[in-house]
């Protein structure tokens, strides 16, 4: 099940055999999380026929009764998100993009990149090897399918390029993988900062259903532990067999080695004018003033970051809200959700529509609804596609998104989305701004893609609204949300012979 929580009756009724199911009843196939799908249907004679295929978070209880009736009830503790499966794509290998990175990268914070590691887990050469071998071995999910790197690919800059990630089974997820790329120095991790630390973090993909699998982190370990090779490599870097705790602790080790800077912007801030285009450079200063990157990406007007590129906090940008009825979710996640039960938590960002809840699910509070933390902008260009949900292909999309200052009817958006009033070339301009934050190791995969997106740009531009970009910032609507807190029984039909 998802999570601790009881779960709650949708509809109920009674139905003699013979009698169709009432139309308020529309339930005829549904997806279920793993995979499953549950089907109900009615014949003529045959009465109710309901057959419920794998096991997920609902449930069908049929119950009979004297008399030839039957009890029937729909009880679920989520909302499955519809899913298609798809395939997961082989396990990338370890190559020199995996490697470990250099402190003497031009633009690396040196004095954080060393402080980042906690005193209870110090780096050690052994402890990174152990966790790069762990990172690429499928041999830590349920059915040997899907590693770290499946969603966290070094060749695409530890992302996956899909709008969301995919686990065992082909199970699809709800969220875009973002990339491993200077997490160390992330104050919280995930979309929604549900994990504080790397080590917190990496245990959580190993026992999600739909990600790598395992019924629990310990199951992860005694598959692992009953290799030669792993039992050899845990004692001589732990001293002891391997653990859940030190499992994650290599991992952990070896994210905290992939820090990526030497960008031409790194070489422009270090004193190299020539390093960057005069787009660029035209771009750089919108991204600090018009174009208002820096409310959330460059701190404020008066520090201007040139290392980390986020605020490290959490804003609602109006991606998803509407498309999600939100505030339907966040009376739902109020029920369901404990925001103390940290499986639950994932589970529902993972595997539910409450993924578009963001960091509400953590918090339960209104001003967090859709909320998601601001992504570090380095290597931004070879990361698409965007946003939490993977949901724009093209830095262009995203632009126009910000430009029309996108969110009209959305009563949380972050107060600093507003029309920019960026012309064509402005927008040209920033995204080449953006592209300069590519790193020396991906600059070749980066002019690609930036040529690939360009391409895109000049015929599908479904965010762009000029005229709403050019008007004035219209009246939000006042955050007003109101719950039901039990769910009535829908009152039976007489039905229609």
């Amino acid at each position: 099940m998802l999570s601790s929580p009881q779960p709650r009756t949708i509809f109920r009724r009674q139905a003699k055999f013979g009698e169709p199911v009432p139309r308020e009843y529309p339930v005829a196939s549904r997806k279920v999380r793993g995979g499953g799908v549950l089907r109900m249907r009615v014949g003529k004679q045959v009465g109710l026929c309901a057959t419920l295929v794998g096991v997920g978070a609902i449930a069908l209880v049929l119950r009979s009764e004297v008399g030839r009736e039957v009890s029937w009830a729909l009880v679920t503790t989520a909302e499955a998100a519809p899913q298609t499966p798809a395939v997961a794509p082989p396990i990338p290998a370890a190559g020199p993009l995996a490697e470990p990175k250099s402190l003497t990268q031009v633009g690396v914070p040196v004095a954080a990149t060393r402080a980042a590691a906690p005193a209870d887990n110090p780096q050690t050469p052994e402890k990174i090897a152990l966790g790069e071998k762990l990172f690429f071995d499928g041999r830590l999910s349920v059915d040997g399918t899907v590693a770290c790197s499946t969603c966290h690919d070094p060749a695409q800059a530890f992302t996956d390029g899909r709008p969301v990630s995919i686990g065992v089974k082909g199970r699809v997820g709800q969220r875009n993988a973002p990339t491993i790329l200077n997490a160390l120095y992330n104050k919280t991790q995930f979309w929604d900062g549900r994990a504080k630390t790397l080590e917190d973090q990496a245990a959580f993909p190993i026992a999600n259903p739909s990600e790598m699998g395992q019924p629990s982190l310990d199951a992860a370990v005694a598959q692992i532990a009953a290799l030669p090779e792993y039992l050899q490599a845990f004692r001589g870097v732990f001293g002891r067999p391997p653990n859940g705790t030190d499992l994650v602790r290599a991992i952990a080790s070896y994210e905290r080695t992939q820090f990526s800077f030497d960008s031409p912007f790194d070489h422009f801030i270090a004193g190299d004018k020539s390093a960057i285009s005069e787009s660029a450079k035209r771009g750089w200063e919108l991204f600090k003033t018009r174009a208002r990157c820096n409310k959330c990406h460059a701190l404020t007007e008066q520090t201007r970051d040139t290392t980390y590129f986020t605020d490290n906090d959490f804003h609602n940008i109006g991606i998803g809200t509407i498309r999600h009825n939100v505030v339907a979710l966040a009376c739902k996640a109020e029920q369901l959700i404990n925001s103390g039960n940290a499986v639950a938590i994932d589970r529902a960002a993972i595997e539910t529509n409450m993924s578009a809840l963001g960091r509400f699910l953590i918090t339960k509070k209104d001003a967090d609804i859709a909320s998601f933390k601001t992504p570090d902008l380095r290597n931004v260009l070879i990361t698409a596609p965007y946003f939490h949900d993977g949901s724009q292909e093209a830095l262009w999309d995203v632009m126009d998104h910000y430009n029309k200052g996108d969110g009209i009817h959305n009563p949380y958006l972050d107060e600093d989305i507003q029309p920019l009033a960026l012309s064509e070339p402005e927008i040209d301009d920033v995204v080449a701004f953006l592209a300069t934050l590519t790193s020396s190791q991906y600059a070749e995969r980066g002019v690609k893609e930036l040529a690939r997106q360009r391409e895109i740009s000049r015929t599908n531009r479904s965010q762009r609204d000029t005229a709403r970009a050019f008007g004035p910032k219209p009246v939000q609507p006042k955050p007003s949300r109101t719950c039901n807190t039990a769910l009535p029984e829908a009152a039976p039909k007489k039905s229609v012979r």
